[in-house]
């Protein structure tokens, strides 16, 4: 399986931006079941959880958010084109970072953890300037 993010970049605190993740090496039918997630890490710190949404097929897009980003960023999939989205709105400075896309290696599982990591995207920067 191959994570490709894209749309980082640079934006003014308050600012908006969307991040996109496309999956390859999975059938449609396949990536429909499996859950998705975006990580991120700020210099000097580890990878930390941002956003996890679970597979259509099997728990109907279910979303979980990290506590810092809850009610700003929304998690969605358009499993149609094996595409997973992290929108970002009211963006902070404390939100710069390398953005990763991942997925575990199976269908129950859920992105919550780094052990639970089985695929991680090349990442995208995301710099938010104040």
């Amino acid at each position: 399986v191959q994570l490709q993010a894209s749309g980082g970049g640079l934006v003014l605190a308050g600012g908006s931006m969307r991040l996109s993740c496309v999956a390859s090496g999975r059938s449609n039918r396949a990536y429909s079941a499996y859950s998705m997630g975006w990580f991120r890490q700020i210099p000097g710190n580890e990878r930390e959880f941002v956003a996890a949404i679970r597979g259509t097929a099997l728990n109907g897009d279910t979303t979980y958010y990290s506590d810092s980003v809850k009610g700003r960023f929304t998690i969605s999939r358009d499993d149609a084109k094996n595409t997973v989205y992290l929108q970002m709105d009211s963006l902070k400075p404390e939100d710069t970072a390398v953005y990763f896309c991942v997925t575990p290696p199976y269908s129950s599982w859920l992105p919550r953890r780094r052990q639970d990591i089985g695929f991680w995207g090349q990442g995208t920067q995301v710099t938010v300037s104040s």
